[in-house]
């Protein structure tokens, strides 16, 4: 039986396979990882302040005025990653013919990744957890699963 661990947050995506049987004990093995170049980084980096943006140059007697402000930009790329999250896991799963798999991911985007899984996949999800462990060692992941 296929037993993983995944462990996400916006910028990150780490899949881990379980082995072992009875008589030793549980392994850890890294079988995926992704970086998410859309989770990085602060709004204000990928945006900046183009020719066009602005109109009127803000001289003596003009003032610059904002057009087109991205007011919703960082939830939708949130959303997003979140979805691309979601289909990853169910991609994974399937694959690996998981019966059993734990996932970790920062309480912002827990629920709102769970909530795009396909029902078979989230049948199979055996703990959820509300943390981000991505920078977690793979030697001490399993003990928080337990």
């Amino acid at each position: 039986m296929t037993t993983m661990i995944i462990t996400v947050d916006l910028g990150h995506f780490k899949a881990y396979r379980v082995t072992g049987d009875s008589m030793e004990s549980p392994r850890t093995e890294l079988i995926e990882m992704h970086d998410f170049v859309d989770g990085h980084g602060r709004l204000s980096e990928k945006l900046s302040d183009t020719a066009g943006r602005f109109r009127g140059g803000g001289g003596k007697d003009e003032f610059a005025k904002g057009y087109g402000e991205p007011h919703n930009l960082e939830s939708e790329i949130s959303r997003r990653v979140m979805r691309t999250i979601a289909t990853e896991i169910n991609t994974l799963v399937k694959q690996e013919r998981c019966k059993r798999w734990y996932f970790a991911a920062g309480d912002k985007i827990n629920k709102g990744i769970i909530a795009k899984l396909d029902p078979e996949v989230k049948s199979s999800l055996r703990k959820n957890m509300a943390a981000d462990l991505t920078k977690v060692r793979k030697s001490e992941l399993l003990n928080y699963f337990r």
